[in-house]
């Protein structure tokens, strides 16, 4: 790492730090089912690393309504409703020890680590996994107004730790958020289904091959 300059990390949270992706499905698959909208998890997929917003706008491309704006909104406070339920069930279990131990060596060798998620549950999901004090700043959806792959979640991460955007790298497993990383100057590791992409600087198929960068 020493060679590139890089002082900072920043993660994504779902999919990299832990995985709410289940908790998502089944949420909007309630939402999905109550309007009797046809969802699966192949369109899930796409719902990976965008906004709530934009993930009801995908969802009701097969919606036989039209829907107001304050329809929407109601569905989309539906959704987060059921979510955080679903949350309640995470705990300190749903992170490895793999990923505790990672953090805790990467703060041992100096760098600030930092979130950088679109998700507005952020701080909540970290609390739940007793995460909260691995990470020196959060940047998260509730400080953004553009969701990847717009940078703005990372470069704000980078500010909170106050380093230019070419001292950090960005952990991902989806492609807008590699494709955001890349956009602003950001070194790019990819992790899981972002680690096939060929946009992705750096590709580990493991949390701990951080450390081997």
């Amino acid at each position: 790492m020493g060679k590139m300059n890089i002082k900072g990390i920043i993660f994504d949270l779902d999919g990299v730090i832990c995985s709410t992706d289940e908790y998502h499905y089944q949420a909007w698959k309630s939402i999905a089912d109550d309007e009797g909208i046809y969802f699966d998890r192949k369109i899930n997929e796409r719902l990976r690393g965008v906004s709530r917003a934009e993930s009801l706008e995908i969802i009701l491309e097969r919606a036989a309504a039209v829907y107001s704006p304050e329809e929407k909104a109601a569905l989309m406070e539906k959704k987060n409703n059921i979510y955080r339920e679903l949350l309640k069930n995470m705990g300190p279990g749903d992170v490895t020890e793999e990923v505790r131990s990672t953090l805790r060596e990467l703060k041992e060798r100096g760098y600030g680590l930092a979130i950088g998620s679109s998700s507005k549950n952020t701080r909540f999901i970290l609390e739940r996994t007793a995460l909260t004090d691995a990470f020196d700043g959060i940047s998260d959806g509730n400080m953004i107004s553009r969701s990847k792959p717009d940078p703005e979640v990372f470069i704000k991460a980078a500010g909170i730790l106050g380093l230019k955007n070419e001292e950090c790298f960005v952990i991902e497993d989806a492609i807008s958020g590699i494709n955001a990383a890349n956009a602003a100057g950001f070194h790019s590791v990819g992790i899981g289904p972002a680690a096939e992409c060929d946009e992705a600087e750096f590709k580990i198929s493991f949390f701990s091959e951080i450390l081997d960068i």
